[in-house]
């Protein structure tokens, strides 16, 4: 029997499921529709429809009705009438069942190949099967959580260091946590998961969507899933697909209980999120929300309302219209408030950050939103800053504050330095020094800076050491995706190796590659696995490989670079002169007679400019002073194949402690002294800081 229902409107109307003294009330956006109808269905049998509600509309465009004696655990859905015009951007079809953008949890069966039944020709008048019974459905929550006094963390951002994990793919094969916590949630909360990665020394996970997703179908037609999650349905939802429970409202609760797990280790929580576009694809996916609700007020669409396809899947959310833009903001208020994340990554930013002339614009309404927002403005924000728009896809240094971004030229640079490419050296010491050239002539800090080296998107760390090429068979697209331009090497064999030497030459490339990343200014982004020596078998792109291939096998660890990761990040932690907010700008310390930085030939003298920028250059010195009564660190790299000979700063009386050697060859404990040559391994950086109670003059060179 259908719950009494009501229509009345005594406060502004919010979208979603509010509970009020009347009952709960449900108000769903659409401008353009003639009729919506809120389908209940039975909780037990989500297939059975039990009752079925008209709408009313009220203020801007949202459609609401209010049920008594409504529960937590109901099933719903919403059924749009209006006029199926592809060209004017009105795609109605009543026959579809649609979620609730604002739903905060999905049941279902999320894969495309289930709901693409009906899939109406954009050319043609809808057809006429219900896909009601098989329709992923909405589920009224009850968001009740003891937080027990969580607080959010505010690591401030030259104390921070971020490691991008998968969920499922991060503990599947843990063999100390419970086979039924494995791959979820509640596994990543474990104390053995939590202890590990406080160990390792990192202050923040940014997890890969967590956002309820959907499985391609022509990925499904493979046999494969699209494992990353980069494809979402609900923006408000947490993935089942992670939780322990098969219970909506138990998978919320799970969600929250990881937070404050990692909350409490001292672990903040960045969200990898997907506002960019959605699950339902082109006009020949699965409709499924937002098409169904109001397509043209939802997708960027151009003036015969053909969708602007600026992220490569098909459709993109138009963040510049009220309605989406709204959805955006809401969505990450609810993750911040109610979930207690930290902050976001944001997938392909340029598209969200693009004004109503689809134009990126560091004015764009989403961004201008941000700035000014109470809660948002607060938190962790990251751009991944560029789409595949072929006008202004690429705006590395475009964001403004607050904003962070991840810097694909520091990525590109470093690998392609520690390759040994020729022409490298002067860039490679702007990227060290937190790229002041991208980020200074607006005034961010090199902060803004969040350095990478490898990334979910990509090469794993040992692989970009072992093979010069990708190997994507496993993906079904005949090796044809992934990115060709990788800036690796494979040490002279391509894929797994029993040579000394060629194991020896990858060892200690990744030694440096890893020092970099950490002892550069900026905010350090470690790529989960990469400390303990995983691989994807040379796979750079294996974002639909749901198996061992993706998940971090923990029966297999690389110790002697385990522990070199966490030495580093000790260091970094120990040292304020690893954790600079300021760039380098060359002025002495009265303190210590020394400017901040010293750029070193090998033979001790000073580097010119002509000397940065000799494309044969190999190796140089940076010497950079203490900060805070620090004393001084000496940085020396050389980046080609063969070891050389660097001059020592300082006289004879001169005493230098060594801290690491990526190549292993130098003994920490001897003293080193000034005026005198060290040798520096091939492919190799070596780290030394001034002994206790030694004093550097101005005249050491």
């Amino acid at each position: 029997m259908l719950p009494p229902v009501s229509f009345t409107q005594t406060e502004p109307l919010t979208p979603g499921v509010t509970f009020t003294t009347e009952g709960a009330r449900f108000v769903v956006f659409s401008q353009n529709a003639l009729a919506i109808d809120l389908c209940l269905y039975d909780s037990a049998d989500g297939r059975q429809e039990i009752g079925r509600v008209r709408m009313r509309k009220g203020g801007n465009h949202h459609w609401h009705a209010t049920l008594r004696e409504v529960s937590p655990g109901t099933l719903y859905g919403y059924r749009a009438q209006g006029p199926w015009h592809p060209e004017r951007g009105l795609r109605f079809n009543a026959k579809k069942l649609l979620l609730d953008p604002y739903a905060r949890a999905i049941i279902g069966l999320p894969n495309a190949a289930d709901h693409m039944l009906n899939m109406p020709d954009p050319r043609h008048p809808p057809g006429s099967i219900d896909n009601g019974q098989m329709a992923l459905k909405s589920v009224v929550v009850n968001e009740t959580f003891d937080w027990q006094g969580d607080r959010f963390l505010h690591t401030p951002w030259q104390d921070t260091v971020i490691y991008e994990l998968h969920v499922k793919g991060f503990t599947q094969t843990h063999p100390g946590l419970p086979t039924h916590l494995r791959g979820t949630y509640a596994g990543l909360a474990h104390p053995l998961v939590t202890n590990y990665l406080r160990e390792l020394g990192i202050t923040a996970l940014q997890l890969l969507p967590v956002h309820a997703h959907l499985d391609d179908a022509f990925l499904i037609e493979r046999g494969l899933t699209n494992f990353w999650g980069y494809n979402t349905l609900g923006f408000f939802a947490p993935h089942g697909g992670y939780a322990s429970s098969h219970d909506p409202q138990e998978q919320i609760r799970e969600f929250k209980g990881m937070v404050k797990a990692l909350h409490a280790a001292g672990i903040e929580v960045i969200l990898d999120v997907v506002y960019n576009h959605t699950a339902e694809g082109d006009p020949h996916g699965p409709t499924m929300l937002f098409r169904g609700l109001d397509d043209a007020m939802y997708y960027r669409q151009d003036a015969d309302h053909n969708y602007l396809n600026l992220t490569g899947c098909g459709n993109s959310v138009d963040s510049a219209k009220p309605a989406g833009l709204r959805l955006i903001l809401d969505s990450l208020r609810y993750w911040v408030t109610e979930m207690h994340v930290d902050g976001f990554r944001f997938d392909l930013a340029v598209t969200v950050a693009r004004d109503e002339h689809d134009a990126y614009s560091q004015h764009a309404p989403f961004l201008a939103a941000v700035a000014q927002d109470p809660i948002l403005s607060r938190v962790k924000l990251i751009a991944e800053p560029w789409d595949i728009s072929k006008m202004d896809s690429y705006q590395v240094g475009g964001f403004p504050a607050p904003w962070r971004e991840l810097n694909g030229k520091f990525r590109d640079t470093v690998r392609k330095f520690w390759r040994g490419d020729s022409d490298t050296t002067a860039d490679f010491a702007k990227r060290f020094c937190g790229s002041q050239d991208i980020y200074g002539s607006s005034g961010r800090p090199p902060l803004a800076s969040i350095n990478l080296i490898t990334s979910h998107d990509g090469f794993t760390l040992l692989d970009l050491v072992s093979y010069s090429r990708k190997h994507n068979l496993a993906n079904g697209e005949g090796n044809r995706d992934g990115d060709d331009h990788n800036h690796s090497v494979n040490c002279g064999v391509e894929g797994p190796s029993d040579d000394a030497i060629v194991q020896d030459t990858r060892a200690r490339l990744r030694r440096s590659l890893m020092a970099t990343l950490l002892l550069s200014t900026g905010v350090p982004f470690i790529h989960a696995g990469d400390e303990r020596g995983r691989t994807q078998q040379g796979n750079n792109n294996a974002y639909c490989q749901d198996n061992e291939l993706s998940w971090l096998d923990w029966t297999e660890c690389d110790e002697s670079m385990l522990s070199f990761t966490r030495q580093l990040l000790q260091l970094r932690r120990k040292h304020h002169t690893l954790r600079r907010f300021d760039y380098f700008n060359g002025r002495l310390n009265p303190a210590s007679g020394l400017p901040d930085v010293t750029w070193l030939e090998g033979n001790g003298s000073l580097l010119c400019h002509d000397e940065w920028h000799d494309p044969s250059r190999c190796h140089f010195g940076a010497l950079l002073d203490g900060i805070q009564g620090e004393a001084p660190i000496l940085l020396f790299f050389n980046r080609g194949s063969n070891g050389s000979d660097l001059m020592l700063p300082g006289n004879a009386e001169t005493r230098w402690k060594l801290v690491f050697d990526t190549s292993g060859s130098l003994k920490a404990s001897e003293d080193f002294l000034g005026d005198r040559m060290l040798h520096v391994g091939g492919a190799s950086l070596v780290c030394l800081q001034l002994a206790s109670g030694q004093v550097m003059t101005p005249a050491y060179c």
